[in-house]
């Protein structure tokens, strides 16, 4: 299962001064003596024992969002090197105690200097070859601020050794967060299954080769900035090409990147959100903004183009009572729990995202669209109680020829998995006599689906092949009358 940790605030990334200095009614020079205080650069996290973690060296995530606790543990009878190694035991979606397992192990001390390496390494196996969701380092449930993961790490039966690049090593001064994992089941058709790691540890492979760091996936974009909109940017990471000939990709926290904007009367300064993601305020009327970035020295591959167009016409008030909706996406109620609002899958989406919120209205933004999908959390969404589901939506500038929508809300049946055997799938479509551009329409259907009880996923598609460059979503919810 792939999650996503945002990195969150700032973190002292200095080094420590070890001696105070005194002062008296004159001055001092400090003295030859002194010196800089470092932090350890252990390079082990785990081998036959952890190394230098916490006493519980498994922290899970939080089980309110599904994460099961109680698969975690060592395994004295399977190891790649020495007696023993990590057991990671993956559940099935609908395990009591959770549908997902996943968490951090933690430096004991103060934090670790790793700046002398470029690599997070293990070796892992599975009982089947199933796939860990997400891995990597820099995540202690504090400020998260250098955040490096990797995505759906394919798994085989036999002992393989993985590597996870760093992207800037210089920034590892004082790191706490040693290793973040989660898994599920998508790969395995809803099957749990056994996953080993063993000799994790940080290394100077020195073969980590850096192809290109990138924001926004690497993509070009180009968004409407209405005035006083708050433009996200994200999706940060770097592709690197390994000994092996085997090409990584790892997501990256916005820390090991400086943003720059080709015109700063069109946005403000770059603030970094809760989330971790990095955003700029659109403060001119009229003109145009190329947000881009570095890394170190590297130019990272994307940006973001933003032609600033005056106001923005929001989208109608919802009306329904708080007490008759389950809220999707809206600033009116209150959201249930999503794990995602973005799903660009592939192969063959292009489907990007450039949210945007105006004083505080949040908007969806997706672009070069094709496909794009909402997945509910924990894993699916009960709406039994629900007859009709409601979007407001908005294309700017012109309605493509032939243009055709298609909306689809999937429920996932009993077994809460997607495409689990026992889906079942209500389809809404929209054509062109139903839109009109650069103005809020609304599309509000009974909800038909005879099982409405596990809804896990809401499916946006441009069935005609048409080019849809841009489009706004708001106040999409579940209600009853």
């Amino acid at each position: 299962m792939k999650y996503k940790v945002n990195s969150k605030l700032s973190f002292t990334s200095m080094l420590a001064v070890a001696m105070l200095l005194s002062f008296t009614n004159c001055e001092r020079e400090i003295s030859e003596d002194a010196v800089l205080a470092t932090y350890p650069n252990t390079p082990d996290i785990f081998t036959d024992v952890p190394v230098g973690l916490t006493d519980a060296f498994f922290e899970s995530f939080d089980p309110a969002t599904g994460a099961n606790p109680t698969g975690f543990g060592t395994d004295n009878d399977v190891a790649y090197v020495g007696n023993s190694s990590i057991r990671i035991d993956v559940p099935a979606p609908n395990d009591p105690d959770g549908g997902y397992i996943g968490g951090i192990f933690r430096d004991r001390g103060a934090g670790r200097n790793l700046t002398s390496y470029d690599a997070l390494t293990f070796w892992a196996k599975g009982s089947i070859t199933g796939s860990i969701g997400t891995v990597g380092f820099g995540v202690d449930f504090g400020e998260n601020k250098h955040q490096v993961t990797a995505d759906n790490i394919q798994l085989s039966t036999d002992w393989r050794k993985y590597v996870i690049p760093i992207p800037d090593a210089s920034k590892l001064v004082q790191e706490r967060g040693m290793f973040i994992f989660s898994a599920g089941t998508q790969n395995t058709n809803g099957v749990g299954f056994t996953i080993w790691i063993d000799e994790l540890r940080f290394e100077k492979l020195g073969n980590t080769n850096l192809l290109y760091p990138f924001i926004f996936n690497g993509e070009d974009r180009t968004v409407d900035g209405f005035l006083g909109s708050t433009q996200v940017v994200n999706q940060f990471g770097a592709l690197f090409n390994l000994a092996n000939g085997q090409n990584v990709t790892v997501n990256a926290a916005p820390a090991y990147f400086s943003l720059m904007s080709s015109n700063t009367a069109v946005t403000g300064p770059f603030t970094q959100a809760p989330s971790g993601d990095f955003f700029t305020n659109v403060i001119g009327s009229t003109g145009t903004a190329v947000i881009t970035a570095k890394m170190g020295n590297y130019d990272a591959q994307g940006s973001l183009t933003i032609n600033a167009v005056g106001d923005f016409d929001f989208a109608p008030t919802p009306t329904v009572p708080a007490s008759n909706v389950l809220s999707v996406f809206s600033d009116f109620y209150t959201n249930v729990p999503v794990t995602y609002y973005n799903g660009f899958w592939t192969p063959g989406s292009t489907t990007g995202s450039a949210d945007f919120a105006i004083n505080g209205d949040n908007i969806l933004n997706y672009t070069n669209f094709n496909y794009v999908g909402i997945a509910m959390a924990n894993p699916t969404l009960n709406a039994s109680a629900m007859t009709r589901v409601h979007f407001n939506m908005y294309i700017p500038n012109s309605i493509p020829p032939n243009f055709s929508f298609l909306i689809s809300i999937e429920d996932w049946g009993p077994n809460q998995i997607d495409n689990g055997g026992d889906d079942t799938r209500q389809q809404i479509f929209v054509n062109a006599s139903q839109v009109q551009p650069n103005t809020w329409i609304t599309i509000d259907q009974p909800l038909t689906l005879a099982n409405r009880n596990n809804i896990g996923l809401i499916i946006f598609e441009n069935i005609n092949g048409s080019t849809l460059s841009n489009f706004y979503l708001d106040n999409i919810y579940f209600y009853t009358n």
